[in-house]
């Protein structure tokens, strides 16, 4: 069972290239070590189906009295300006925000509210941002991602990697809005696949700038941006071997430099109010001052980023959600059909609950993370994706489960939900597709409980000197082989109403971990091959934090006893009997027989489809 580890050195964010190129991850840059270093991540020690709670009981509370009336502050007036003078429709038939708007916006402090006020910003902490994110959401997704795509992905290399004389230098005027920011990474031959980006940067012989050649597209912010974070292939000399080699490097260029240009805004299916535009780059000439962190660090900058912003894309979700649900109530409560209100048919009333549910999940997972940030958590790259696959998947299904409620209503454009709709499809899409996050969290997760496999393997070499070690992992393995649960159990930090919900959960990390070992031991290094299986794991994944995270902030609600603590008891219930079902199926399927021959069938379907160029069954009719 020990002898077939997965390999050294997977990375994670190099998922879909190796995939694609059909080579070995195992000697690429990683995020997580393959040495299986602690973590208090629940997310990756649920791979060695461990319970870590240190970051999951208590609910993170993070803000001290004084960010909260900071926070009271800035929401109302925040909530107060979109629904007095922003017009969200208006933005997405002009397929622009007007001066006036973005000008109103800039004295709220909306471009810098993550700076700090020494270079001329609100300096909120990542919950404070988190909340403003929600409100913003609740009113204009398009106008949401202007601001998003400026300060949680546009300057955010320069906040959390520039020197203090880059800083100086850009932070007061991009926070203030005087400058507006946009982050360059997708190319026409690279979405998902970041490092085969083909932008190139190469130092001048006086080594006194770069000459930056190349084209980025689809950029958020592009045609309007004065400043660009922009990321380019440049030589570098291996110290080890002495070969160059290309690697990523990031820079900070600004719209004026010779040779930047930028084409038209492109159609778009929505948040059109946000401007999205390909930037190119002439011989543009770089100062060697703007380079970030240092030459071929670039890939490292731009997953950081990206890692760094994705708690924001839940919130935002938060806030959307609650806007469609409060429009879905209003209209079941006031709609009389066949003599009776709407939300009186019990098919209304599981519609309403599962989107309440959704939130409530989605709410739950963006507000531990960004207090976890806050709480000074580094390692968060999985529970961010994971609340950025939940919270944007579930935004969709509310939002058309609310169109759904409405009936032919809701299909009108004057009633603003098909708007919300199109509005929604990008977020599966931008800042990490969800299909590739899925990998990334199973990939990721994988090797991180392969490191801890290998220490393992190694203790056996040698017996007597790991004695500890091996006892207790022998042990672990007889209790899972009769179905008894390894883990710490869940059950002593929930209130006692909730306590069943948690044992269950606590079963299932064993059951999580146990189904991860059998898998690389079965596939080794080729189980980045078997993405049927990792997106089962994936899927696992994404329910036992959702589970985790509702079962964490109900309890603090119950024995606080809130007024809604009832409720939430309710909504945490359903959520985790429902998502333990959808995990012990996955699981099941990722090891059985019946999963795999359904993968067989599934692979040859779609092969057969490919070379049919289309559709592959002849007409019924046969014609």
């Amino acid at each position: 069972m020990m002898r077939r580890l997965i390999p050294r050195g997977l990375s994670s964010w190099a998922t879909v290239r190796l995939l694609r190129r059909g080579q070995q991850v195992w000697h690429s840059r990683c995020l997580v070590t393959s040495q299986s270093k602690e973590t208090t991540s629940f997310a990756l020690n649920l791979f060695k189906g461990e319970t870590r709670t240190e970051e999951i009981f208590p609910f993170p509370e993070v803000l001290s009295d004084d960010q909260k009336e900071t926070l009271r502050l800035l929401a109302d007036p925040t909530a107060k300006f979109f629904e007095q003078v922003n017009d969200a429709s208006r933005n997405d038939t002009d397929e622009k925000v007007s001066e006036h708007v973005l000008d109103q916006l800039k004295d709220l402090g909306a471009f810098g509210m993550q700076v700090p006020s020494e270079y001329g910003g609100i300096g909120l902490t990542n919950t404070q941002y988190a909340r403003m994110g929600e409100v913003m959401g609740g009113y204009d997704l398009g106008l949401g991602i202007l601001l998003g795509a400026h300060q949680s992905i546009g300057y955010k290399g320069i906040l959390l990697y520039g020197t203090e004389e880059q800083k100086k230098k850009y932070l007061p005027k991009v926070s203030t809005g005087q400058w507006i920011a946009a982050y360059c990474l997708t190319e026409p031959g690279s979405g998902s696949d970041a490092q085969s980006i083909r932008a190139r940067a190469t130092l001048s012989d006086d080594g006194k700038h770069y000459v930056l050649n190349g084209s980025k597209i689809w950029i958020s912010n592009g045609s309007i941006a004065d400043l660009f974070t922009v990321f380019a292939q440049t030589p570098q000399i291996d110290k080890t071997t002495g070969e160059t080699k290309d690697k990523i490097t990031a820079f900070i260029v600004e719209k004026s430099f010779p040779g930047v240009s930028t084409g038209p805004p492109e159609p778009k299916m929505g948040i059109k109010a946000s401007p999205t535009a390909e930037v190119f780059f002439d011989n543009a000439k770089i100062p060697i001052e703007n380079v970030l962190l240092g030459p071929g660090a670039g890939f490292k900058i731009a997953m950081n980023i990206l890692n760094n912003g994705r708690f924001g894309m839940a919130a935002a979700m938060t806030g959307c959600m609650k806007s469609l649900v409060k429009r879905a109530v209003e209209h079941a409560s006031t709609r009389v059909q066949f003599g009776s209100h709407l939300d009186t048919y019990g098919t209304i009333q599981d519609k309403i609950a599962r989107m309440a549910i959704k939130l409530y999940v989605t709410e739950s997972m963006a507000f531990m993370i960004s207090g976890n940030m806050d709480r000074g958590v580094q390692e968060f790259q999985l529970e961010a994706a994971i609340s950025k696959i939940y919270g944007s998947e579930a935004a969709w299904s509310v939002a058309d489960e609310c169109i759904q409620l409405h009936g032919g209503m809701g299909y009108m454009k004057s009633a603003g939900l098909e708007r919300v709709l199109r509005d929604l499809r990008i977020f599966r899409i931008f800042e990490g597709t969800n299909d590739i996050l899925r990998l990334f969290i199973a990939l990721t997760g994988m090797q991180y409980a392969g490191g801890h496999l290998r220490e393992l393997q190694a203790a056996l070499k040698n017996p007597l000197a790991n004695l500890g070690l091996v006892v207790s992992e022998g042990m672990k393995r007889a209790q899972r082989s009769v179905g008894m649960a390894t883990a710490e159990p869940l059950g002593e930090h929930v209130h006692p109403s909730l306590r069943p919900a948690a044992d269950e959960a606590t079963k299932l990390v064993t059951h999580f971990g146990g189904t991860v070992e059998q898998l690389l031991s079965k596939y080794g290094k080729n189980i980045i091959h078997e993405q049927f299986v990792l997106n089962r794991i994936a899927e696992s994944a994404i329910d036992m934090y959702g589970t985790v995270g509702v079962l964490s902030r109900s309890s603090r609600s119950l024995t606080l006893d809130l007024p809604s603590a009832e409720h939430e008891g309710h909504l945490t219930t359903v959520f985790c009997k429902e998502a333990a079902e959808r995990i012990e199926r996955h699981l099941s399927a990722a090891t059985s027989s019946v999963g795999v021959e359904t993968d067989k069938r599934l692979t040859s379907i779609s092969q057969q489809t490919v070379e049919n160029e289309g559709y592959v069954p002849h007409h019924p009719l046969e014609l």
